[in-house]
């Protein structure tokens, strides 16, 4: 995402360090993706539908997402991911 972000509209902040300065409790905020948005924290689908509104290109998949069916949709898919992150995560350190 970071490369689609030409405009420099998105701080990224890695957490995964201990000495990082986290909000919340570490462990949450590694377990699912977080965004903030006008100052609202955001998590999982709402957090990459935010981050999407901030990228020009994906500002329409954004804008979608703002509706709830659209975003209910999209949580439980990331949901699901969450579920398979471990698996994919494996196949691909194999390779």
């Amino acid at each position: 995402m970071r490369w689609l972000d030409w405009r420099g509209a998105i701080t990224f902040h890695d957490v995964s360090p201990p000495d990082a300065i986290c909000p919340l409790d570490r462990q949450s905020l590694l377990a699912r993706f977080h965004a903030s948005e006008n100052g609202v924290l955001l998590s999982g689908a709402a957090a990459f539908a935010a981050m999407w509104r901030a990228i020009p290109l994906l500002k329409p998949l954004g804008w979608a997402a703002q509706h709830p069916a659209v975003l209910a949709f999209l949580e439980r898919a990331y949901i699901r991911f969450l579920d398979m992150r471990p698996r994919i995560q494996q196949v691909l350190l194999r390779r």
